[in-house]
């Protein structure tokens, strides 16, 4: 048999603060496997469902929802306990009528909040690549692994309103002066702002951005921003 290379637990002090686990319970806690999310940026659906919004009370538990199939991330179900959901992921919880978004919110790199089941089937997800492949169509790299086909003119740092499951482009945001951008990593996570200046890097030098929040402006690199609308966010992230 196969042996899946990477350890399938990690120790509960080393775990990121935004999971919602007890430091001082059993010494081992799951880890998110490979995939599309980064590691250190997603939790766990096990984790997310015993932990963080305590849907089930025991890991034996959270094993008979998932395993029966009652969990999608996304729109499609995952059966894995160590599949990872991250920023801006829809999380499915069948039966109990519940889906959440997770988002960036008061400083947490990942927070849940619950979403109407007409928010369910759309989600931002940020242009981190765009390249050209064979016959000359245009490939899209979004910031959840997720990958598309697709001709509409967007540009990385781009914000795509998406569909899910089968990933299609709705309306695009642009990274643009004056439009409105939710900061998703570090200590200002969570926080709305307008964009004052954009300010092309250079070789040494990242892209970066001045942004107005809470009557005060920062300067914060381009990959932490996620353009959401010119007023109101185009679908529910508080």
């Amino acid at each position: 048999m196969v042996h899946i290379a990477g350890s399938k637990k990690l120790k509960r002090q080393m775990a990121p603060l935004f999971w919602g686990i007890t430091r001082k319970n059993k010494r081992f806690v799951l880890t998110v496997k490979p995939g599309a999310q980064s590691k250190h940026a997603s939790i766990p659906i096990a984790v997310f469902l015993r932990d963080t919004i305590k849907t089930v009370t025991s890991l034996r538990e959270a094993k008979s929802v998932i395993y029966a199939g009652k969990i999608k991330v996304d729109g499609v179900i995952r059966k894995s306990l160590h599949h990872g959901a991250g920023l801006m992921d829809v999380v499915e919880l069948e039966g109990s009528n519940k889906t959440y978004r997770l988002v960036p919110q008061d400083g947490t790199l990942l927070k849940p909040i619950e979403i109407e089941d007409s928010e369910k089937t759309k989600k931002f997800a940020l242009v981190k690549s765009k390249t050209t492949i064979k016959n000359g169509k245009t490939q899209i790299g979004f910031h959840d692994g997720k990958t598309l086909i697709d001709e509409t003119p967007v540009s990385v740092g781009d914000t795509c309103v998406l569909q899910i499951p089968d990933i299609k482009i709705l309306s695009v945001i642009k990274l643009e002066k004056g439009m409105n951008c939710l900061i998703t990593k570090g200590v200002n996570a969570g926080k709305i702002g307008k964009i004052d200046e954009i300010k092309e890097g250079t070789f040494n030098i990242p892209k970066s951005i001045d942004i107005t929040f809470d009557d005060r402006q920062i300067e914060i690199p381009a990959r932490l921003v996620m353009p959401i609308g010119k007023s109101e966010p185009e679908i529910k992230i508080r």
